[in-house]
């Protein structure tokens, strides 16, 4: 087993891999991020990834960075891994792919860049569990989904409810977690939750106090 790969027997995990920063957005292991790919430094390593073990490291940098992120912009030093599973090109030179969560991973350093993309060493071991699948369970499954009803309703999104509801507690929780229009420091806190369970209950909380926010402002409006 390569050092810092928690199973060797699973996903191709990488030591070493390209880094994409990107404030805002979230992988989550096991989960799907889709992504539009037009900067002309991602898409080299776009092709890099699909040349080789098609991973990437998504990290979120730390501050408030307009897109593109600066190369010097310091990171978070957690991220999640992800393999590029979906891939096309636009008439436009653009990429579309989908990233699917593998593993978090701890930042150990930064490497010198490649191609114009920043690379990092990184660590797996203090997630190994991401490799195994995920049998726990949400604790208050129906508050949360009355929760996220009115926190969409606030924000005027629209669900397929009935298949929210439908689905298993663990591609909930993944995926109303990266979709939610939530603050960056936010989803870190989300990222780095130890599991379901954790994610879960600081995901309802979250957006209890959202909503609780949004319903206190508007009182105030209107008086």
């Amino acid at each position: 087993m390569t050092a810092g790969i928690p199973d060797s027997s699973g996903p191709a995990l990488p030591e070493n891999l390209p880094i994409f920063p990107l404030g805002g957005a979230l992988l989550l292991p096991r989960a799907k991020l889709p992504l539009n790919i037009f900067e002309p430094r991602y898409l080299t390593m776009v092709e890099d990834a699909l040349a080789g073990l098609r991973t990437i490291g998504m990290v979120q940098p730390r501050g408030a960075f307009e897109h593109p992120v600066p190369d010097d912009a310091p990171i978070y030093d957690i991220g999640c891994a992800g393999r590029i599973t979906s891939f096309s090109e636009t008439d436009d030179g653009r990429y579309l792919i989908t990233l699917s969560g593998i593993s978090r991973f701890v930042v150990t350093r930064e490497l010198a860049m490649v191609r114009g993309y920043r690379r990092a060493a990184v660590d797996y071991r203090r997630f190994a569990d991401d490799l195994a699948e995920e049998t726990g369970h949400v604790a208050g499954r129906e508050r949360l989904l009355a929760t996220v009803r009115a926190f969409f309703a606030k924000n005027g999104m629209e669900a397929d409810w009935p298949a929210l509801e439908a689905i298993a507690d663990d591609t909930l929780v993944s995926a109303l977690a990266m979709v939610c229009p939530l603050e960056p420091t936010e989803k870190q806190a989300l990222l780095e939750c130890r599991g379901l369970a954790e994610r879960g209950e600081f995901l309802l909380n979250l957006l209890e106090i959202v909503t609780r926010a949004g319903d206190e402002e508007t009182s105030k409006l209107r008086h």
